[in-house]
């Protein structure tokens, strides 16, 4: 396959786009794909700015959001090839100063089953992420907060999406390594791809290489507003990669090519539980380590991630054979709601075999 969707299915693909911006009131989209290990489609489309004076370029860098669970995911997955993780650990062994109510492996937080409570349920973490954005939460403070929620189920016994579960994940990581998680995901990960536009956010200040990103969340005027420089990245409790939409799909096709990890890792992430619910994009949604999938016929036909927070809409897609190739396709949106970077990035893809405007529709 081409590494370019052709001329007219560009042009098409660009049109629906815009649309779809317009429709979202969204100023703008950045938009990559790899095709087969190598670079194709990435353009800015729209603006950087909401009185759209500024053109955006494809290099922007946004905040991931939870994107950034598929790469911890592959993080852990390389730590277990050296030995240093197992999917079966139990919290209490890695972290035997948190008391949880049941015993929770690597396994069941990274698929989310585990049923550790979220911060989703609580008023307290929107009243004070309003109240002052530039302040956010301690981990001590999460998980005093969340897990007096008590687990839903039993782990193993259901399955409910849990940032927290992610955030045990990450200070698990920290633990056995004894680096922060911008330490190891930048020497498992962005180092080793040669990325220079790809980091683990932790200061304020590290927002400042953001495209702006607009949002009604962080303001009690109704108003949109540019959060790029209030909002602090440590209100992800997990942790928060910023990065590019090129690099973004670099990432995502490396996790499946055999770049970063054994094709038994790989499999293991595919390896999904059935969700709840229904979704447009997935036969059957499936949830597999730290990766949306679709276990419906044929199986695993895409799997990735979206990611959703104040200013930004995100999503990254990888389909293993459309079409004949292997194709990873990123957008990430300066506004956030309405899953808007989820239905662009899949029409990116769709683009390739000729399907552009249905996907966007």
């Amino acid at each position: 396959m081409q590494t370019l969707p052709t001329e007219p299915l560009q042009s098409e693909l660009r049109d629906a786009i815009t649309s779809l911006l317009a429709a979202t009131d969204a100023p703008g989209v950045a938009v990559a794909s790899v095709v087969d290990g190598e670079p194709g489609f990435a353009q800015g489309i729209g603006f950087r700015d909401a009185d759209r004076t500024q053109t955006l370029d494809a290099h922007e860098q946004f905040y991931l959001f939870s994107i950034t669970k598929t790469f911890i995911a592959a993080a852990v997955m390389r730590l277990i090839e050296d030995d240093q993780l197992n999917l079966d650990d139990t919290i209490q062994t890695l972290l035997p100063e948190i008391a949880l109510d049941h015993s929770v492996t690597l396994r069941q937080l990274l698929n989310h089953t585990g049923g550790v409570p979220d911060y989703s349920a609580l008023p307290a973490y929107f009243e004070d992420l309003r109240s002052d954005p530039s302040t956010p939460w301690t981990a001590n403070q999460f998980l005093a907060r969340t897990l007096p929620l008590g687990f839903p189920f039993l782990p193993g016994a259901g399955w409910a999406y849990s940032n927290i579960g992610f955030l045990l994940v990450r200070l698990a990581i920290e633990r056995v390594t004894r680096r922060s998680l911008r330490e190891v995901l930048a020497d498992l990960i962005f180092a080793p791809l040669g990325l220079r536009h790809t980091f683990v956010a932790q200061t304020l200040d590290d927002g400042s290489v953001l495209t702006p990103g607009y949002s009604r969340d962080l303001d009690r005027d109704g108003h949109v507003h540019d959060i790029s420089g209030r909002y602090h990245p440590g209100w992800v409790s997990h942790g928060v990669v910023v990065s590019s939409a090129p690099e973004t799909a670099v990432m995502l096709d490396a996790v499946f090519s055999g770049r970063l990890l054994q094709p038994a890792s790989v499999a293991a992430m595919l390896d999904g539980v059935v969700v709840p619910g229904t979704h447009d994009l997935f036969a059957t949604p499936g949830y597999g380590l730290g990766l949306m999938v679709d276990l419906g016929p044929p199986a695993g036909r895409v799997a990735g991630h979206g990611g959703g927070g104040p200013g930004y809409s995100t999503a990254a897609f990888h389909f293993p054979d459309l079409n004949g190739s292997r194709v990873s396709s990123v957008a990430l949106v300066n506004r956030d709601g309405d899953n808007i970077g989820l239905r662009i990035a899949i029409a990116l893809a769709k683009s390739y075999d000729g399907s552009a405007l249905q996907a966007c529709s």
